[in-house]
């Protein structure tokens, strides 16, 4: 017999339900998530779960209101603590989606890894950044598989050296500014330049040191690394901007 969720609001019918669903032993197990959410708790955004799911209880079928046996549960999970075989359904599960649902959320999401990716990159030649349209097309043309359990920033770094091949785009540099104090100056200052592809800036002050030019984005951890190590905590590592990028005669930073 078919049961309604019961709510403090006394009876209330679920609406935006995204269900996730297994089968086991035979028996089919339902969860009702918020829509959106599933995704979010699955590449670690989401950490609440009770933003996730609408209710702490198991379905044989989330629209018909239907709950799971205690004893299925138990031949199924081996458990009948119904919160924890959510979050096993939750993980493990298939997320029922329309198809039309399917190709909305596949074009967002895709739409976001393009717009990342004109935000990481520029034209090696013009240093001007690449309209996101661009890419979006250059991505759907080399059929781009996207990944849900991968965060649209893990997917656009994946992408772009596979977008080399057909668009001219290289990362934009970083530009960074290095402050070492005087007892560590002298040391460290030879090794701090080989990370840099740009010097802009190299100045002695009293014995201590200050450099400021760019950087290509895997270096940063390396230089990040030797200030800490050499300096003990007493050096400084400041971000100025994350591209820099000539736009017509004027350039950002």
């Amino acid at each position: 017999m078919s049961k309604n969720i019961k709510t403090p609001t006394n009876q209330k019918v679920l609406t935006n339900v995204a269900v996730v669903r297994m089968k086991k032993t035979g028996k089919r197990f339902e969860i009702a998530c918020y829509k959106n959410k599933v995704v979010n708790w699955r590449n670690r955004t989401e950490k609440d779960i009770d933003e996730v799911l609408q209710t702490h209880t198991v379905f044989s079928n989330v629209s018909k209101g239907q709950l799971s046996k205690k004893e299925e549960l138990i031949a199924a999970f081996g458990i009948e603590d119904q919160l924890e075989i959510c979050k096993i359904i939750l993980e493990k599960g298939d997320l029922q989606v329309s198809e039309k649902e399917r190709q909305a959320a596949s074009d967002q999401s895709l739409k976001e890894v393009s717009q990342l990716i004109a935000s990481m990159v520029v034209n090696p030649e013009t240093k001007r950044p690449v309209p996101p349209s661009v890419i979006d097309k250059a991505l759907q043309e080399m059929h781009f598989s996207l990944k849900p359990n991968r965060s649209s920033k893990q997917q656009a770094l994946e992408a772009i050296p596979k977008l080399r091949e057909s668009l001219k785009i290289e990362r934009a540099k970083m530009r960074i500014r290095v402050a070492i104090p005087t007892k560590e100056a002298k040391v460290i200052h030879p090794k701090l330049k080989t990370l840099f592809s740009d010097v802009e800036q190299d100045d002695w002050q009293d014995g201590s040191l200050e450099l400021v030019g760019l950087i290509e984005p895997g270096s940063f951890r390396s230089l990040d690394d030797l200030i800490r190590n050499e300096t003990k905590g007493s050096g400084r590592l400041e971000i100025l901007s994350l591209k820099d990028v000539v736009e017509g005669e004027v350039q950002i930073s």
